[in-house]
């Protein structure tokens, strides 16, 4: 009969939106199970647990990654930012405000790791492509919008944020 161990625990420190989350954690806990159930942050979302879907987006240390494939002691000693991220004192970002205008929430489950991926592309660009936009969402899946107002909302957060966007 094998005799079964208890798993040791590991203490992490996330800086997660600019607090420091600390925590003792399963090697194998996912960085997304971190966020949601030690953190208490439930807008990420967990869609298909394997980071086809994109639904668990999260900025790592100013890279999109996915939460999912993410082991929180991957992510100890970084700084995370999620959705609730965005916002700064109940006011919508830029790219929220024109996802909103732009109705490219339906569902919304999806909205979460396309908001992250945009912040991503947005951070720091000067001008962009639509054929970039396009590109760099493809991690991302919807199955509601058919993908026009996400790009129509990104299109309108790039102008918000100064960033010149062409037909290319």
């Amino acid at each position: 009969m094998i005799a079964l161990t208890a798993i040791e625990k590991l203490p992490i420190e996330i800086v997660i939106n600019g607090i420091p989350r600390r925590g003792l954690v399963e090697p194998r806990m996912s960085l997304v199970d971190f966020i949601r159930h030690e953190a208490g942050l439930t807008g990420t979302h967990v869609g298909c647990e394997v980071g086809v879907c994109g639904a668990c987006t999260v900025v790592i240390d100013g890279v999109a990654r996915r939460s999912c494939l993410t082991l929180a002691v991957q992510a100890n000693g970084h700084d995370v930012m999620t959705v609730e991220g965005l916002s700064t004192d109940g006011q919508l970002h830029p790219i929220q405000e024109a996802f909103v205008d732009n109705q490219a929430f339906q569902c919304a489950f999806c909205s979460p790791g396309f908001l992250m991926s945009i912040y991503t592309l947005l951070d720091g660009a000067e001008e962009l492509t639509v054929s970039e936009i396009r590109k760099s969402l493809i991690g991302n899946i919807c199955r509601c919008t058919g993908y026009e107002p996400i790009i129509d909302g990104v299109v309108d957060a790039a102008g918000r944020l100064g960033i010149r966007v062409s037909d290319g």
